[in-house]
């Protein structure tokens, strides 16, 4: 998914109730200063190669509303198809130049009549060609084990299968150099957390 930078961050992890074969990981993230950090987006990978079952989602919706992307960050699965409705009297000219998802939807109201599927993990931002204040990020993963922080900085993942992971953390506000941090996490079968410092400069 998204490449890793050395990890600036600890984890704790601890024995808290049992499941059969597989466990909760429950995430909390700031930032250096200890304050709450939300969306944060978070996957759980495997390591030495081993590879998950991950199928697209249904679908996703990033809507443009009062000349805002609605929602702004938005995961999704490898594969997945995202449509775009404008729901502004005035047309939006979406396009994205990332390399995760190169495309381009000229000036348009309603809905467009396919959506765009995004089929290679990583991070795609989004921007609207008439209107410069508008932005959204897509990231796209190839794992089933992912989400989103809370506004009180907090995320858990259910029935994670006990064995070797990458914890991985991105957020639009990481410090220059940083596309995403990694470390590593061991999941048994007892639920576990981690608490994480992410280097951010911005909201």
């Amino acid at each position: 998914m998204l490449r890793a930078s050395t990890a600036l961050t600890s984890l704790c992890l601890f024995a808290l109730c049992s499941s059969a074969g597989a466990a909760a990981v429950s995430v909390t993230v700031t930032d250096t200063a200890g304050k709450p950090q939300s969306d944060v987006v978070v996957t759980i990978e495997p390591t030495g190669g081993a590879r998950l079952v991950v199928k697209p989602m249904a679908g996703a919706s990033v809507a443009q509303v009062k000349r805002q992307f609605v929602p702004a960050l938005t995961v999704v699965t490898v594969g997945t198809p995202v449509s775009f409705p404008n729901n502004d009297s005035v047309r939006h000219h979406v396009y994205s130049f990332s390399p995760t998802k190169t495309f381009e939807l000229k000036l348009y109201s309603g809905v467009p009549q396919a959506p765009v599927v995004f089929d290679k993990p990583g991070v795609a931002v989004v921007g609207c060609n008439i209107h410069d204040q508008m932005a959204a990020w897509i990231v796209v993963v190839d794992t089933p084990y992912h989400g989103i922080t809370s506004a009180s900085g907090e995320l858990r993942l259910d029935n994670v299968p006990a064995g070797k992971y990458e914890l991985r953390t991105w957020h639009k506000g990481l410090a220059a150099g940083h596309t995403s941090l990694s470390q590593p996490l061991t999941v048994a079968t007892a639920d576990a957390t981690a608490r994480i410092q992410l280097p951010v400069t911005q909201p």
